[in-house]
Formats: C-alpha cells, sequence, structure tokens
C-alpha cells in the first residue's frame, strides 16, 4: 500500500489514495500512526472518490478514532492532489465528516498557500456538544463562555465552540510556553461535560493581529499545530471583541492566517509539504 508523508505547519499525516483499496482504517490508523513501530503521524488521511465533492476526506488518530474535522490535514490532502495532478482546478470541495469544504490556492512569497473554507462555527452547548452545569458559565455575544473547570488547585475558564469538532479554549495572559498542558490536556479532553470528549487550547491574545497557541488534540495529545483549533481561538478571541477580522496564529509549528468576518465562514491559509513517499506492508 503506497503511502505518503506530509506536513503543515509541524502538524503531520500520513496519506492513502484509497479510489480502488478498502481497508481497517481505524485499526491501520493505530499501527501507521505509531512512532515507534509505523511511520509516525498525527493522523492517518485517507482520499476517496465523492458523490457530493471533488474529493471526500476521511482522517483517523492515533487511537483509532475518526476527526470530523481537520484543516492541516485537509491543507495536505490539497496539497497531495494538486502536486499528483489529480486536478488542474484552482478550486477545489472537499467532502469530510464535517461538511463540504472549499479550497482555493494562492502565492506568497513565491510559495503555494492554501486557504480554507473552514464553515460556520456552532455555538450552541448542545451542538458543540458540551454539558455544563446549570448556573455556571455566562454567554457573550452567543457564545457560552467563563466556564469555571477546577484541575487540581487551578480554576481554567472556558470557552466553547465547536468547527464541526468540540474545543474549549482557555484564554491566558501568561507566555502559552509555560501553560501545563501535559498535565491539564488530558483532563480537559475527558471531562465528563464534554460527551465526545475535547480538544483544548491555550492561547494568549498578542495584539489585534496575533495570537499564540497550544493545543491537545482529542484522541492525539499535543501536537505542533491545528487547523480546527485555531479557527476555535479565533473565534473566542473575535466574539470577544480582542482581535481584528484578520489575525495570524502563531504555533509551535509555524503560523496560520486566520480571516472571519464576526458572522460567516472562517478562513483558514497556510502551506502545506511533502515529507516522504513509501510503502507500508500489510499485516
Amino acid at each position: 500500500m503506497r503511502f505518503t508523508k506530509l506536513q503543515s505547519v509541524g502538524n503531520d499525516f500520513v496519506l492513502i489514495e484509497a479510489f480502488d483499496k478498502q481497508a481497517d482504517w481505524p485499526a491501520l490508523s493505530q499501527k501507521i500512526c505509531d512512532r515507534h513501530f509505523g511511520i509516525g503521524a498525527d493522523g492517518l488521511l485517507v482520499l476517496l472518490k465523492s458523490d457530493r465533492a471533488d474529493f471526500c476526506m476521511r482522517i483517523f488518530n492515533p487511537n483509532s478514532s475518526e476527526a470530523e474535522a481537520c484543516g492541516n490535514g485537509l491543507r495536505c490532502l490539497v496539497h497531495y492532489i494538486l502536486e499528483k495532478g489529480l486536478s488542474g482546478q484552482g478550486s477545489l470541495s472537499i467532502e469530510t465528516c464535517a461538511g463540504v469544504r472549499k479550497a482555493n490556492t494562492l502565492i506568497e512569497g513565491g510559495k503555494r498557500w492554501i486557504r480554507i473554507d473552514m464553515g460556520c462555527p456552532i455555538l450552541e452547548p448542545d451542538k458543540i456538544p458540551v454539558i455544563p452545569e446549570p448556573g455556571l458559565g455566562r454567554f457573550t455575544a452567543g457564545m457560552l463562555g467563563s466556564y469555571p473547570f477546577r484541575h487540581r488547585k487551578q480554576e481554567l475558564l472556558l470557552n466553547f465552540v465547536s468547527m464541526g469538532n468540540p474545543h474549549a479554549v482557555f484564554l491566558t495572559e501568561d507566555s502559552v510556553n509555560a501553560f501545563p498542558l501535559q498535565l491539564t490536556g488530558p483532563d480537559v479532553e475527558h471531562s465528563s461535560i464534554f460527551p465526545r470528549k475535547t480538544n483544548f487550547e491555550v492561547a494568549r491574545i498578542l495584539g489585534r493581529d496575533s495570537i499564540e497557541m497550544r493545543v491537545w488534540e482529542r484522541g492525539v495529545g499535543e501536537t505542533l499545530a491545528c487547523g480546527s483549533g485555531s479557527c476555535a481561538v479565533t473565534i473566542v478571541a473575535s466574539k470577544l471583541g480582542l482581535i481584528d477580522n484578520i489575525v495570524d496564529i502563531m504555533l509551535p509549528g509555524g503560523h496560520l492566517k486566520a480571516e472571519w468576518d464576526r458572522e460567516n465562514e472562517i478562513y483558514l491559509s497556510g502551506r502545506a509539504d511533502f515529507v516522504f513517499e513509501g510503502e507500508w506492508i500489510r499485516d
């Protein structure tokens, strides 16, 4: 089974072109994503045909769970399609579990950037989904936020949003590098208030046009970047009136650009690159 390893701002994926292939993708993702006994990746991307769009993408986490959305994975998939000549179009539509997403390419500094329509945010608690304890948190601009989450002796004020997958965002005034993400991330992810678990982001507003963040991804752990998480942080900061419509997101793996008019779809731009190709020997 031929595969391609790709990355976008340090978020790495193994992609399998599966137009004529079938496999137990959840089980395969556990083996392939293992960084010691497999290829090593934050997720397995499966490229399929679609009746609703130009192509279809499914993404599986290292723990075999399937993710609804992944901005960086989608960008890697679009980069693969264009580089392999599977489509000559400058604009593509990709079917995902979170809906059909549109992608466009643009050139900055002589290099290709891919701009993804990440859809509209979901703010209703029951659709995120999150089940808050009665009387906790408050709604600001339609978003449930300031929800007190107790972690050991620390209280985190969380803000909730879905980009087709659930996110809990914590805004801090300190450097995100100092935040104990390895300790806090698992507790937030597996909290009983999240019936489908959650992704968790810690972010600091640097200015009206820049944010720094780290992310604990559901079913993965800490990663160098997260596209849907970057959108979630942008939505929260925008709803709170802390940023303008276009913002640079600084992540451990690099930076992305988010654009949101506070009403419609949010757009996320960044680069993607091939790492290597190879052949996976089936068991």
